[in-house]
């Protein structure tokens, strides 16, 4: 199994300014193509520093990947960071120059002395034109081990790596084993009930696969994954412990896809032909900011209303005052008017909605803060259910959308 470190490269990841999701996303990416990330590092905009953590990663992988760091600016210093660790200097190259110009007609922009400068790459090194950018990706070879640099522009990183390095590392590296993951969603148990009703089954697991515990939210993904092990005998020992699993979890298993929730409901929606809307409190808007983020949910998504206020849940969704004041904005009665308001609003074949004390104001001994209530409805078809969760305001927002989906994805399935 081939090993790999990620290097990525900018003051503004270490000083919390920017978030690091480039190393997550060619974590994913390298993982499905077969390849076992071992190490992450972010470094700042400091030629030592950067120095240090290329020897220390190539002495400990023979993959390097670096992203960040070599655009035209005074601080983008990785570019002359790497002729000094090769040992080698910058030229200029027309070839690159050209891949430039043209990325530069494309955003109807003049090219100017700064941007020109990205034409000059390391001599010793093999440049892979960026189609996405100005700036170049340099590969380079070093006693067998492998060095690449890429721009931080996350569109611009993802462009190449799914076109250019991934391909070119499964060339070189053809024959050096198998990963496999298989991920599934649980739900109605905490990790260390978990843990406790699979400890037997963890315990019988041969060398080459392993099981991981990854809450999220008021639900826990479980991953197996397998290591080290030709193709077909990998398959078949997954697919044997993946029949356990089933059996031993059952219907406590939401799904076995491995992607976020939002994403699974947004397959099953689009396949079904049903049409989506919500009725938002507590969430303010947080369920929709999930869905809209998707691309294509236009074909489902209707829209949905933040009903923040109970003047807003009476005249938007049409709640009853009556049972606002008597069983309050936290109920089941005012959930389930607001699933249906919402459902009459647009014309929707389902909805979610959710009013909940998210905290960390607001509890009250009867209605302590992480109490929510969600409901989901599918054409005629209602049901609503009571949630404790916790102290923490942003934990109970996720664990409320992440329950709201996975009521409706239940509810589609069962129908």
């Amino acid at each position: 199994m081939i090993q790999i470190e990620i290097i990525t490269i900018g003051d503004e990841l270490l000083i919390g300014q920017v978030a690091d999701t480039n190393s997550v996303w060619m974590a994913q990416e390298l993982n499905k193509a077969g390849f076992d990330v071992c190490y992450k590092t972010t470094v700042g905009d400091n030629e030592p520093d950067i120095l240090g953590a290329f020897e220390n990663a190539l002495s400990r992988a023979p993959v390097v990947l670096v992203t960040g760091g070599i655009g035209p600016t005074k601080d983008d210093i990785t570019k002359k960071t790497l002729c000094k660790f090769f040992d080698t200097r910058l030229v200029f190259d027309e070839t690159t120059l050209e891949t430039v110009r043209e990325v530069i007609r494309g955003y109807n922009k003049t090219l100017n002395e700064l941007t020109k400068s990205q034409a000059f790459i390391p001599e010793n090194c093999t440049v892979i034109q960026n189609k996405m950018g100005t700036a170049p990706i340099t590969w380079f070879e070093k006693d067998g081990k492998i060095l690449v640099s890429m721009p931080g522009v996350p569109y611009e990183m993802k462009w190449v790596m799914s076109n250019e390095i991934i391909p070119r590392l499964q060339t070189v590296f053809r024959s050096h084993g198998s990963i496999r993951h298989r991920t599934f969603w649980v739900k109605n148990y905490s990790e260390s009930q978990l843990a406790d009703r699979l400890e037997t089954f963890e315990n019988e697991l041969p060398e080459h696969i392993k099981l991981a515990y990854l809450p999220t939210s008021g639900l826990i993904r479980l991953r197996l994954t397998g290591k080290n092990a030709g193709e077909d005998f990998l398959d078949k020992t997954m697919e044997w412990q993946v029949g356990k699993l089933l059996d031993l979890l059952s219907v406590d298993i939401v799904s076995v896809e491995d992607a976020d929730l939002e994403i699974i409901l947004d397959k099953l929606l689009k396949e079904k032909g049903l049409t989506l809307s919500l009725a938002e409190s507590c969430t303010g808007g947080k369920l929709a900011a999930l869905f809209t983020a998707i691309p294509g949910c236009s074909a489902y998504f209707k829209g949905g209303v933040v009903s923040y206020s109970n003047d807003a849940k009476a005249t938007l969704l049409g709640v009853d005052c009556r049972d606002i004041e008597k069983y309050g904005a936290v109920s089941r009665a005012v959930v389930e008017q607001m699933v249906s308001g919402s459902q009459k609003i647009f014309g929707s074949d389902c909805a979610i909605a959710v009013s909940g004390v998210a905290g960390p104001d607001g509890g009250t001994p009867d209605k302590p803060v992480g109490t929510v209530w969600i409901a989901v409805s599918l054409h005629n078809r209602l049901l609503s259910q009571h949630f404790l969760f916790s102290k923490s305001r942003e934990s109970n927002i996720l664990r409320a959308c992440n329950n709201g989906i996975r009521m409706l994805l239940e509810m589609i399935r069962e129908a």
